[in-house]
């Protein structure tokens, strides 16, 4: 397969209609914009009683995105690079009745500048691995506002005496996963406060993504049994299921929250 054919199988795998595209559920993004707010208003700057402007990057098909524009007071832009998920997006906000506080914008994360404006909250959960955890804090800083707040999740080594078998997974599948402390080094090193951080509860990875994704499966082995490429990719995402089942005291997905200083 080439490129294009890698991201297009990609696409039917993650499937615009799974509830969640990574790890994530409502609590958490409740629980994170939250904490953000409550800390991040304790400087005389409060974002609670504001209309706040926020900038959502890999939104996918819109689940976290739904569920700020529940809780906040305000709009967001909605951004990624794959129309489906937007259109998802559109539909799910209808339905939830927060259409209107919501546009979305078909663009590259590393296409991002100016005239997307400047923000009050930059959100992003389980998208930074695609910049890199440092260059995509570098790169949003410049889209805050002074003093301006920061949400991310990203995967996170929790101990260093994961077994091999995990550790050689990881080293193919996303080798610049590193741990916590580190991680919470890169935000200080990139011009941010830390406000907190939090590990996902197991049930964020398994209700509303894995055993989703994982009840695809069968059909797409059925359907593309002739394609070893593809047959590969279907493979590598059944071990990745296993391995967590397996190691999930090991690593797991860290909101990080944090102001721009």
């Amino acid at each position: 397969m080439d490129m294009q054919e890698q991201m297009n199988f990609i696409h039917e795998i993650f499937s615009a209609s799974l509830p969640h595209l990574g790890a994530g559920d409502d609590a958490s993004t409740k629980k994170a914009l939250a904490m953000l707010l409550e800390a991040g208003s304790s400087a005389g700057n409060d974002f609670r009683s504001r209309k706040l402007r926020v900038l959502d990057i890999g939104c996918g098909n819109g689940a976290p995105t739904i569920q700020l524009a529940k809780d906040i007071d305000g709009t967001i832009l909605a951004v990624d690079n794959h129309q489906p998920y937007l259109d998802e997006l559109r539909r799910r906000a209808k339905a939830a009745g927060v259409a209107e506080k919501i546009q979305t914008r078909l663009k590259d994360m590393h296409d991002l500048g100016p005239e997307e404006g400047v923000f009050d909250l930059v959100w992003s959960e389980g998208a930074i691995f695609i910049t890199g955890f440092s260059a995509g804090l570098a790169a949003w800083r410049s889209m805050l506002e002074a003093g301006g707040l920061l949400a991310v999740s990203e995967m996170a080594w929790f101990r260093s005496d994961a077994p091999a078998d995990c550790r050689r997974f990881f080293a193919d599948a996303y080798p610049a996963m590193t741990d916590v402390g580190s991680n919470l080094a890169m935000i200080q090193a990139c011009g941010y406060k830390e406000i907190g951080h939090f590990s996902l509860p197991e049930s964020a990875w398994w209700d509303s993504y894995y055993d989703p994704l994982g009840a695809r499966l069968p059909a797409l082995r059925e359907k593309h049994a002739a394609d070893p490429g593809k047959m590969e990719m279907l493979a590598a995402i059944q071990t990745e299921i296993d391995l967590y089942r397996k190691y999930s005291a090991y690593y797991g997905n860290v909101f990080y929250l944090m102001q721009r200083i």
